[in-house]
């Protein structure tokens, strides 16, 4: 471009998208790269078969284990990152994931500060994602300064049963916060929203939501079909000087004054290491040889409920869960970890995994089932990383805390039981599935052990900020997006009100 942006975001995903739309108003120069395109609105975006059993937005790429053996890593790269394809549960972390917490296989560390500096930027984040919710029904729930702008989406009857049931059982059910329109998604198709494409069809992603309100402003631009390939410093060695892409098989530079890395935990990591240079052999922000390195993917799993009485003819599904095991097991011991719905699972979603069992069955049995989505925590681990062999991302994940995960598949399969499905099935989801990817550059008070200071700033570069799930220094036990929402807004007023966007 002719005239050089003030300030370059790497990425689209919740990260970028959300600082943009909190840098807008700044009336800096914007420029948002993003590798991928736009989600079309297609007929495969509400397809089970061409999603789930075709893979058709599955990526072309291919990751490697430590060993040499490579994957296919469920991330996207469109407008709106991994968004346009998730569950829309805007979750606030509890107050207790920012204070040290003991696990049985070890110590979730604490923030370098605490629940009540997020917590005005949790509520800004929930309006700007238009979240429905309620409060006063989970007893983990942390405190609000404002409430939800919009009701909980409702319960379906066979859903608002199982809620009862589990009421009855001792549990405390709570209506999910999602960024859902449920009216305006169910006008277009009758299906979950769950692991479903969203092409401006009710679901607040990163796109509909914050880059939506990004682009409201005409400081700011999306370019698009750009992947950034390096990140280059001055001859001083501490400032970013020029941003370098390959847009139709040309490699463009840039050269702006601030730059914000918003590719993702895996991608933003990578990049850095890929950036290495003479003055920075091991990659840049990396002093403290911490970029790649306390990778967390959280501990997942489907967990199916059957009964031959109990008739599921929901669409959606995906409403509530609940914390009953989230602070401690239900008996004094260590945490376990967060239970809620998953979209509705058709038989055309189990034949994905089932391939060898008639579609027509597998409907028969979904229409008895309810599924649940159990998450513990994985505890942040030195040598779970991410490295790079010259274009290849190779990844080492190293699993903390599966025991505990274990414990709560078990106690929920108990309860399950005991509301009224005899019949309880589990799989647990591995490194293919994106499951709250985070860490690999957390933020952190002492340069030694963290590349990123509070704002997000990296200590060794003052021009550049890391904005996505890559800072985040726990993963708790929800969803992330939320969080990652919460801290962009933060790291955008500290930006703004420190004169750093001018």
């Amino acid at each position: 471009m002719s005239v050089q942006p003030d300030i370059v975001i790497i990425g689209s995903g919740i990260g970028g998208a959300t600082v943009a739309a909190g840098l807008a108003p700044s009336g800096a120069r914007i420029l948002i790269l993003e590798a991928g395109g736009h989600i079309l609105d297609r007929p495969e975006n509400r397809d089970q078969r061409a999603i789930f059993q075709r893979g058709h937005f599955r990526p072309k790429e291919t990751w490697y284990e430590a060993g040499g053996e490579g994957f296919n890593p469920g991330n996207y790269y469109n407008v709106g990152g991994n968004s346009k394809f998730f569950g829309a549960v805007l979750v606030r972390y509890r107050r207790e994931d920012f204070l040290e917490m003991r696990h049985r296989e070890g110590v979730s560390p604490a923030w370098p500060f605490p629940y009540e500096e997020l917590e005005p930027w949790y509520s800004a984040a929930e309006r700007l994602y238009q979240v429905r919710g309620a409060l006063g029904e989970d007893p983990t729930e942390p405190s609000h300064s404002a409430p939800y702008a919009f009701p909980p989406v409702p319960d379906e009857p066979p859903i608002a049963m199982v809620r009862k049931r589990l009421k009855a059982a001792g549990m405390h059910p709570y209506s999910l916060p999602l960024g859902i329109d449920i009216d305006r998604w169910l006008a277009k198709a009758k299906t979950p929203w769950d692991a479903h494409p969203n092409a401006d069809d009710g679901k607040m992603d990163a796109e509909t939501a914050a880059l939506a309100e990004a682009l409201k402003h005409d400081n700011v631009r999306l370019q698009t079909g750009s992947r950034v390939t390096r990140l280059v410093t001055a001859a001083d060695g501490r400032s970013i000087a020029a941003v370098r892409y390959v847009r139709d098989g040309v490699e463009e530079s840039l050269t702006p004054r601030l730059v914000i890395l918003s590719a993702g935990a895996v991608q933003s990591a990578a990049l850095l290491l890929r950036s290495a240079d003479e003055a920075h052999p091991r990659g840049l922000a990396n002093t403290s040889d911490q970029v790649g390195r306390n990778f967390m993917n959280h501990n997942s799993s489907a967990v199916i409920a059957l009964s031959p009485s109990y008739r599921n003819n929901s669409i959606y599904q995906k409403t509530f869960g609940f914390n009953d095991f989230y602070l401690s097991d239900g008996a004094g011991g260590p945490p376990l970890g967060n239970v809620q719905l998953l979209g509705r699972v058709s038989g055309k979603i189990l034949k994905a995994n089932m391939p060898s069992v008639p579609e027509w069955l597998l409907e028969r049995v979904s229409r008895h089932a309810i599924d649940f989505y159990a998450m513990s925590e994985d505890l942040p681990h030195p040598e779970s990383r991410i490295t790079v062999d010259g274009e290849r991302i190779v990844l080492k994940w190293t699993r903390t805390n599966w025991d505990a995960h274990l414990e709560l598949v078990a106690k929920l399969k108990a309860v399950l039981r005991k509301a009224g499905f005899p019949i309880v099935l589990s799989r647990a989801f591995d490194k293919r599935t994106p499951s709250h990817q985070c860490g690999t550059i957390r933020i952190g008070n002492d340069p030694a052990t963290a590349p990123l200071d509070v704002h997000c700033r990296a200590h060794d570069h003052p021009n550049l900020f890391v904005v996505d799930a890559s800072f985040l220094p726990t993963s708790a036990a929800v969803n992330p997006a939320l969080t990652i929402a919460a801290q962009a807004l933060r790291v955008a007023d500290h930006i703004r009100t420190g004169g750093l966007a001018a």
